[in-house]
């Protein structure tokens, strides 16, 4: 049989119970191949189906082709091939061109391309896209938002984890004495986000062990264990301030929701250059991705108290061997785990950066 020529084939058309014997003609058009379908009884005109109602078998390779084809045709049933081979000339003559799908399928290097592309895509997104749009997007994210986020935040963790603290009252003002004075050498140089002016609150709380966290909006939670382990260990309150300078860094830096924004384009990203991915690797890259984006806000945390302490007068090398105190204390330190599973630079780097109060990876 000649390229091109009628493909003799069944029409199950759902009206009788046995195919009819037809002839199957594939004519170029611009949208793609049109199916011609010649009835051999009667002299009735042939049927005509434009491209866009053909349900179009996908190619296959030479070592897969069946042994007949089933073309459907929408409410007008089904076309029966018994000569696959003939059809898939036909196609070529018709000038029918294969997706990327099936041009994956049948040719590996299409496949490498592609894999390659969706590697350097996800690299991208990961890399750059999720950080670029959580820093740029933020900007328009309304203060009085923040702060609901950072009251509701701190309601659930006082109905759980969290009790009032049982520091001296003398204790609690000389910290926000401290605490004030850090806030009085910000200027709008040291601002990440000009015209943001966050609501600074210092709260004192119990039970989450040594510890120090910023809320959106500008509420920072310093325990009293954290207090307790810097009086064991003989430090100055100045260890105590460079954290508190170290979280102050979190607000301007606005952290907390740069991290939502950043991972929701995230899931995003993924869900375009993957496609339909499992919830478990979906979930195991949204994992180890913000863990990256985490350790990322810790480092300009560091360089914003640096510069923070440096005007106001507080040395950094307290808050150094704070740090260590922490680490040593610490149950299960990270200090085993590989560089990409920590969610916090490694404590002996930021200890030397901290005792020298430079950092080569501060951008001035």
């Amino acid at each position: 049989m000649a390229d091109g020529a009628p493909i003799r084939a069944a029409w199950f058309d759902g009206r009788v119970g046995r195919g009819r014997e037809v002839l199957v003609v594939l004519e170029p058009s611009p949208k793609g191949p049109t199916l011609l379908v010649h009835t051999l009884e009667g002299v009735a005109a042939p049927q005509r189906f434009p491209h866009a109602e053909v349900e179009w078998p996908a190619r296959w390779s030479a070592r897969r082709a069946p042994a007949r084809l089933t073309v459907g045709i929408g409410m007008h049933g089904s076309i029966e091939v018994p000569d696959p081979e003939a059809w898939q000339r036909a196609l070529a003559v018709a000038g029918a061109r294969p997706g990327l799908a099936q041009r994956m399928q049948t040719h590996w290097p299409v496949l490498v391309a592609v894999l390659v592309a969706v590697a350097i895509g996800l690299f991208i997104v990961i890399r750059h896209g999720a950080p670029w749009a959580g820093a740029h997007f933020t900007r328009h994210v309304p203060l009085e938002w923040e702060l609901a986020l950072g009251r509701e935040a701190l309601a659930q963790l006082d109905g759980r984890l969290q009790q009032p603290s049982r520091m001296p009252a003398e204790r609690q003002a000389a910290l926000r004495v401290g605490f004030d004075a850090l806030l009085a050498n910000l200027d709008s140089g040291s601002r990440r986000y000009a015209g943001y002016a966050p609501r600074y609150s210092l709260q004192f709380r119990r039970g989450l062990g040594a510890n120090a966290f910023a809320l959106p909006g500008g509420t920072v939670v310093l325990t009293d264990e954290l207090l307790e382990l810097a009086d064991q260990q003989g430090l100055p309150l100045d260890a105590v301030l460079g954290v508190l300078a170290h979280e102050i860094g979190h607000v301007e830096h606005r952290h907390g929701t740069r991290m939502v924004i950043e991972q929701g384009v995230l899931n995003i990203g993924l869900g375009l250059v993957l496609g339909d991915v499992s919830s478990l690797m979906s979930l195991g890259g949204t994992l180890l991705t913000g863990l990256a984006y985490k350790r990322a806000h810790e480092s300009e945390s560091d360089c914003f108290a640096l510069a923070l302490m440096a005007r106001a007068g507080v040395p950094s090398k307290p808050m150094g061997e704070l740090l260590q105190a922490l680490s040593a204390k610490a149950v299960g330190d990270a200090a085993g785990l590989p560089s990409w599973l920590r969610s916090h630079p490694p404590t002996p780097e930021r200890v030397r950066t901290l005792a020298t109060g430079a950092s080569g990876t501060c951008v001035p």
